[in-house]
């Protein structure tokens, strides 16, 4: 590709996502940056390549062939993937896991982190060759950044967490380098080549103008290909990993590692998107599910999806969970041992004592006179459990939520003290549409570059 002067380009620049302090959330933000992603493109999952090559239907294998006894290692144009690089690499994955992986289900595991690590060599030593580099000190910012977001105000935490799982600080490094060093290179070889005519962005505000008021779902997928032969195995496959989701398994974790569709760069996410736009095998479940719900393994041409549902919303319409709330949270906690007598007894005390209050200025007198704590804070309804949002934007400044909890987490309620509803929603911004089908082809234009860095590989498995 010719060379061209980098340029400074807010469309392709990618925010690091500020996440809570379970690693599984981590796993979220290196998603929301793309790492180690290997993605095929969607255009793919109806292809049926096999029939183009004259392959016989009764196929004789001549010798023995599992490329799962190897040991997970390889070389790759001359770099070596050491096996340490796999289980370190594996070892972030199953931390986003609540519970030990099965040993087929690690084996799977380890296969697809190769796979992975295999693109993300490519993409470095791609960047390499065409002098596109990438400081230590960037790999180390964003890695402070990351720590900083998930451990606080002591970063060095999170070494001592990824040593303690099994992985390290340095695997993690190189996942930020591929990742790094792929930006740079698509920033500089493919954006600037990108255009959107004013005519396309304008259809689109159009269509979009038209579905005014429509629900959209925000949703996520995990596409599993198949073809006739394979569909039982798939299928099964799907459903182990359906059963390690509903057990606490990451989304975000396993669709990176697992889908072969082109959003397994952002952990299987669709965006928001309207039942129209998705297959009828999908959009006839979507209509059907509620944020946080999963579903499937679920047929559709080609293989099989996995959905779950991260949110959804009405097009080109206030959302009333994006209002501000202020919040005050009263909560008593329970000694170690306590009977269940005395826990009873005191959330009685503790719930005639909330329905005291009169309002948010007298939340702190009666705690304290109860032992109670108070915590101050302000969010957006959404950010609340989709138990609690409907009946928090239900309430008046000055009433409070029905107790919730349990003697090991302790009791608490949730008082309004202030809500700001958010604005109605104005008119599309044409920039935004603009970088937003610019992004999409630019992620298209780097799904093709990729193949063929696989396709003119130099890989040795050991």
């Amino acid at each position: 590709m010719p060379h061209t002067p980098r340029r400074d380009d807010t469309r392709c620049k990618r925010n690091l996502h500020v996440t809570q302090m379970t690693f599984s959330k981590l796993l979220g933000g290196l998603a929301a940056l793309g790492l180690a992603a290997s993605p095929i493109a969607l255009q793919a999952q109806t292809a049926n390549g096999a029939n183009t090559l004259n392959i016989p239907d009764n196929v004789v294998l001549l010798g023995e062939n599992d490329p799962n006894v190897r040991s997970a290692t390889a070389v790759v144009n001359g770099s070596v993937i050491t096996g340490t690089d796999v289980d370190h690499r594996t070892a972030l994955l199953v931390a986003a896991s609540d519970g030990e992986l099965p040993p087929e289900e690690l084996e799977r595991v380890r296969m697809q982190v190769l796979r992975n690590l295999i693109d993300e060599t490519l993409q470095i030593q791609e960047a390499a060759a065409q002098e596109v580099e990438v400081a230590q000190e960037q790999v180390n910012q964003r890695y402070q950044q990351l720590a900083a977001q998930n451990f606080g105000t002591n970063p060095t935490a999170m070494d001592q967490y990824l040593v303690g799982i099994g992985s390290s600080p340095a695997s993690l490094k190189r996942q930020i380098r591929g990742e790094l060093a792929w930006q740079n290179l698509l920033r500089r070889n493919i954006s600037p080549f990108i255009n959107v005519s004013e005519e396309e962005v304008r259809e689109e505000m159009a269509r979009m103008e038209a579905s005014k008021g429509t629900e959209e779902f925000r949703l996520g997928e995990i596409y599993l290909s198949a073809t006739p032969e394979s569909s039982a195995a798939v299928q099964q496959n799907a459903s182990q990993i359906v059963d390690q989701l509903r057990q606490g398994g990451s989304f975000v974790a396993y669709a990176r590692q697992f889908s072969e569709a082109s959003t397994a760069a952002v952990g299987g996410d669709l965006g928001f998107v309207r039942l129209a736009q998705l297959p009828a095998e999908l959009s006839s479940q979507a209509a059907q599910m509620q944020p946080g719900e999963l579903r499937g393994p679920i047929p559709i041409p080609g293989g099989f999806s996995i959905l779950y549902l991260i949110d959804k919303r009405q097009v080109l319409s206030a959302d009333p969970r994006d209002a501000m709330l202020s919040l005050k949270q009263i909560s008593i906690g329970f000694a170690p041992g306590v009977t269940q007598e005395a826990a009873s007894a005191r959330v009685e005390q503790f719930t005639q004592a909330v329905q005291s209050m009169r309002g948010c200025g007298d939340a702190e007198t009666v705690a304290s006179s109860i032992g109670a704590d108070v915590v101050v804070n302000e969010l957006r309804a959404r950010a609340l459990p989709e138990q609690l949002q409907a009946s928090m934007l239900a309430l008046q400044v000055g009433q409070t939520t029905p107790p919730f909890g349990s003697i090991a987490d302790g009791v608490r309620v949730l008082m309004l003290c202030g809500r700001d509803d958010p604005e109605e929603v104005g008119g599309l911004k044409f920039e935004e549409v603009m970088a937003q089908k610019e992004e999409e082809r630019i992620q298209k234009r780097a799904q093709r570059y990729l193949r063929d860095l696989r396709n003119d590989a130099f890989i040795e498995y050991n």
